[in-house]
């Protein structure tokens, strides 16, 4: 039994044993787009290089393009193909510039290659005068693609469906099913999830491609039908219905006419991405009161019309905070001390409206609210930052006041009255800053204008002015009118 022992101690030396320091080390990312550069400067046989760039994802062969020059790009549409290319530029973000440099036939060939929403993107990026003549030349099933998709608003889910899907019969066998699965993949690769349809083309249900593989040939579709598969209506708004779409974590959703039920398209889940990256870039855009996001290349004129009419309605809040300010003019003549703590009301009173307004917008964007539940959200939220101004009041109260004891060297009558005045002033301002950072969102909801336009630096000056008055009025009454410290 010790020799055993002895044998399996040896077989184990230190050195073979993992330590931390190797399970700590991480290998580095392989660089594939540096490593696609090189091949297309290096490797000069056209066959040779195809069958290289074979093993790399379309993703980082964009990437790699955007350090190539317009002779190399050129070249790699000759090594891949226009089928395989299109699919590379499906993936870039400069594919517009790409297609620029090119021939008009050329670019119309590869936007013939391209998804109807792929293309869409390319095309808007395109120069103007380019994309017409890109337009004329395209076969008239593309174009009426293309235009189909173009015909529904941009909160529409039939703006952002492919074309790319795969339909069988519902009287179909397992065997018939498969040969149409066959024909119709020629052109279309997006067949993880096949629609049924009956003989009028109305939509019936799905099935995965998995389950048709393994059925038996004779078998009637009826039993393989998922017909309680998620569908969405191409008029459908994608903001109101992003959430509930993405629950259910499917490859792709089919997109029914809203006149007759048919299939008409599907969402995919790169779609569903994509949107979503959209929606936080608009909701990121309004967080700044912007109304639209804005690019690196939109026009001066654009963005300048995008955010002066918020600036000028913050101007006008603006000048009546320092109008109020004004006001109590006496107050600070009297009492100089009390601007020193300005900044403190107004920053933790917009922070907390803010905290307000980010609860009740994702509240609101969920779905819409009974009269109950707008109540019950008021109330809590105004619960809420009545609590947080109770403890960060009582806080401030014995910070202030031995500062102004201490640093100030007041008396401790003065000390405690002067940090009671600060403490109770952040208890109703955070209160009423989460009323407000609650119940305008909800109004603007209520009038049909998107609760996020309420955001940012709307809120944070209303609360500004919320606060400066509670604040100075809170000085006057209790150090002036109460206790009389002048």
């Amino acid at each position: 039994m010790e020799n055993e022992n002895e044998k399996k101690n040896e077989e184990l030396e230190p050195a073979d044993l993992p330590t931390e320091e190797s399970e700590a080390e991480t290998p580095a990312p392989v660089d594939y787009p540096a490593e696609i550069l090189n091949l297309i400067r290096t490797v000069t046989d056209d066959a040779e290089l195809r069958e290289a760039l074979g093993d790399y994802h379309e993703n980082d062969i964009a990437a790699a393009m955007g350090e190539m020059t317009p002779e190399e790009r050129e070249r790699l549409l000759g090594v891949l193909g226009n089928e395989a290319m299109s699919e590379v530029l499906a993936y870039s973000e400069d594919a517009g510039e790409y297609l620029e440099e090119m021939d008009a036939g050329v670019a119309a060939d590869l936007i013939e290659e391209m998804d109807a929403d792929d293309a869409i993107d390319v095309l808007e990026d395109m120069d103007e005068e380019k994309r017409e003549q890109v337009l004329e030349l395209l076969e008239p099933e593309a174009k009426e693609d293309i235009e189909l998709l173009h015909s529904y608003d941009e909160d529409q889910f039939g703006s952002i469906m492919t074309t790319n899907y795969v339909t069988i019969r519902e009287n179909m066998t397992v065997k018939q099913a498969m040969k149409s699965l066959v024909e119709q993949a020629a052109d279309n690769d997006n067949i993880s999830t096949l629609y049924v349809t009956d003989d009028e083309g109305a939509y019936c249900g799905a099935i995965d491609l998995k389950d048709l593989i393994v059925a038996r040939q004779d078998t009637k579709l009826d039993s393989l039908v998922m017909t309680s598969y998620p569908s969405v209506y191409d008029t459908d708004s994608i903001a109101e219905n992003l959430e509930r779409v993405r629950g259910y974590s499917e490859d792709s959703i089919p997109v029914l006419s809203s006149k007759d039920g048919t299939v008409i398209g599907v969402i995919t889940a790169q779609d569903l991405t994509e949107a979503v990256k959209s929606d936080l870039g608009e909701d990121y855009a309004k967080l700044a009161g912007l109304t639209d996001r804005e690019d690196m290349k939109e026009p001066l004129f654009h963005s300048l019309k995008k955010r002066v009419p918020w600036l000028l309605v913050l101007l006008v809040l603006g000048i009546a905070v320092s109008t109020v300010v004004g006001i109590f003019e006496g107050v600070i003549s009297q009492i100089a001390l009390v601007v020193c703590f300005q900044s403190l009301i107004l920053d933790m009173a917009g922070n907390v409206g803010t905290q307000s307004l980010a609860v009740t917008i994702r509240v609101v964007s969920d779905g819409a609210l009974k009269f109950r539940e707008r109540a019950f959200l008021v109330l809590k939220e105004v619960r809420v930052g009545l609590c947080n101004g109770a403890i960060l009041g009582t806080v401030s109260f014995l910070l202030v006041g031995l500062y102004i004891r201490l640093i100030k060297e007041q008396t401790w009558a003065f000390s405690l009255a002067a940090a009671g005045c600060v403490g109770a002033a952040l208890l109703v301002a955070m209160a009423v800053s989460s009323l407000v950072g609650t119940v305008t969102p909800l109004f603007f909801k209520r009038i049909g204008v998107d609760p996020a336009v309420a955001s940012g630096p709307l809120i944070t000056t209303v609360n500004d002015l919320v606060a400066v008055c509670i604040y100075y009025g809170t000085a006057w009454l209790l150090l002036i009118r109460v206790l009389q410290f002048v």
